[in-house]
């Protein structure tokens, strides 16, 4: 109860990794790497294995994590964005921000955005994902954007009170901070000490690549100072750089692996977690905290993965493996593309291990269960910051929840009343991958994404593709399509009623 005798709310915090795989983390048997401030929220609550990105790359992931909508539903039906992009929200789509704050939570959004914007452009016109013939451009340079002019379609228009962070990936220009809908300091100057895989583009005066995960934890930190003062219920969403590319970890954490640059940058993202939790105080624990990544983690990259404590290695993923035991990689159709680390801990939650089938879209109808909004039972389990005891069903979500499926109960150490989920990923590429079960399809002939062969994909579903076992095969060893085509045609066309999917329409 608050001072005035009204149930408190939790507070939601989700943390959100960039290219970070599912084995970087020691609680989930690195080795290399030590993490012990994630390892805290895992002890405190409930750690999910079978967690998955909607996407194995990231600004698909993004736009579903906080529309609970799949990734086709926007105009980027593959690939991802380029900084200079527009925005791929649309201006009155529901957002995990919108319900919140509809709720009468503050909300905030801080660090990497990868959504795109509304950007002017010199010629005063102003681009849209939404118009015919949009393409993304990943290796826009920005340099015909005037930097002065406010951008349009960014997280203050979609949900957020606050929004201090950066437009795209590490590797993406502009090269500067962005403050509510402005850029901070006009990026005038090109970019000369370009690191690894920069792009060439226009930087502000005194940017410093490894100073910006620490710029926007305190940031995030102050914030939420604010917001407890004040006595607010508050929803901080927090996107950090590290470990994508350019890996730059900064002084106070460059050498505390013997994974390379790679693996001191996760241990970045491991401090900035310890500083937001000890940032929540006494309101830790009705605070729920979600901790994860938008996809798998890149493994082709030498550069980032020499292990600097082992001779020999040549700069080969040798004595670490980001992905944990699962095939291929960041981009990729199989699992080490999209199964992601997924904490949440706190505001009730159980402690435990789930193995149950989870995605990142199901946070919308998730957070939804747990937040009563008006009109609904003040004294219900949410209203006390508890998750109760209730099982929740699978089946189609409401509609203005997204595709995602609430997984409370699961939080509440609640058996999974029914295995027989339908969930959808997809590669880079676009190929769509679905499971049910331990049943898995791949729509296409190779990985989608970046490792070798990157096939095709086939919308249709009823080319040739790929189909796994992953109870007795986890590590995607055998291609059982030839025999169990007919079941991967059953599961697309499930799909397609559940869903409104079309193949071929995407």
């Amino acid at each position: 109860m608050d001072a005035t005798g009204s149930a408190r709310r939790p507070n939601v915090v989700v943390i959100l990794a960039d290219d970070l795989g599912w084995g970087d983390l020691s609680c989930q048997g690195a080795s290399a790497i030590d993490t012990p401030n994630i390892d805290a929220l895992a002890r405190r609550g409930m750690r999910f294995t079978d967690a998955h990105a909607s996407s194995a790359v990231c600004t698909p992931s993004r736009y579903s994590l906080l529309t609970g909508a799949y990734p086709w539903r926007s105009p980027l039906k593959s690939g991802v964005l380029g900084g200079a992009d527009p925005a791929i929200i649309a201006s009155d789509a529901p957002t995990l921000a919108r319900d919140l704050k509809s709720r009468g939570y503050s909300t905030g959004a801080f660090g990497k955005w990868h959504l795109g914007l509304g950007w002017t452009w010199l010629d005063g016109t102003v681009p849209e994902a939404f118009a015919d013939g949009f393409a993304s451009d990943m290796q826009g340079h920005g340099r015909g954007i005037d930097y002065t002019v406010p951008f349009a379609g960014g997280p203050t228009a979609l949900g957020f009170d606050r929004f201090f962070g950066i437009a795209g990936s590490l590797d993406m220009p502009p090269y500067c901070f962005l403050d509510q809908d402005r850029a901070v300091g006009t990026p005038l100057a090109e970019k000369t000490d370009l690191v690894s895989s920069q792009r060439p583009g226009l930087a502000s005066e005194g940017w410093r690549d490894d100073a910006v995960d620490t710029t926007v934890t305190a940031a995030a930190v102050d914030w939420i100072g604010e917001q407890r003062r004040a006595g607010n219920e508050f929803f901080a969403y927090i996107a950090t750089a590290a470990p994508h590319r350019p890996c730059v970890p900064p002084a106070f954490v460059r050498g505390s692996t013997t994974a390379g640059p790679r693996g001191d940058a996760v241990v970045l993202v491991d401090w900035m977690v310890g500083q937001l939790v000890a940032a929540l105080g006494e309101d830790l624990e009705r605070t729920l905290v979600v901790f994860t990544s938008d996809n798998g983690a890149p493994t082709m990259f030498a550069e980032d993965m020499a292990d600097a404590g082992m001779p020999g290695t040549g700069g080969a993923a040798t004595a670490h493996r980001p992905n944990g035991p699962w095939r291929g990689q960041k981009a990729d159709a199989w699992e080490a593309g999209h199964r992601v680390p997924l904490i949440v801990a706190g505001a009730g939650t159980a402690a435990g291990v789930c193995g149950s089938l989870v995605s990142l879209l199901d946070l919308r109808p998730t957070v939804a269960e747990l937040v009563p909004g008006p009109g609904d039972d003040a004294a219900g389990p949410a209203a006390e910051h508890s998750l109760g005891p209730a099982v929740v069903e699978h089946g189609a979500a409401p509609d203005h929840l997204g595709d995602g499926e609430s997984f409370a109960g699961l939080l509440a150490g609640a058996p999974d009343a029914d295995g027989g989920r339908m969930l959808a990923q997809q590669a880079f590429d676009g190929t769509l991958v679905l499971r049910s079960g331990a049943a898995k399809a791949i729509y296409g002939t190779g990985s989608g994404g970046f490792s070798a062969p990157q096939g095709e994909p086939d919308d249709a579903g009823r080319g040739p593709g790929q189909f796994f076992d992953l109870a007795a095969d986890p590590a995607e060893t055998a291609n059982l399509w030839v025999d169990r085509a007919p079941d991967a045609h059953a599961m697309i066309d499930t799909f397609e009623q559940r869903t409104g999917f079309r193949r071929g329409t995407r």
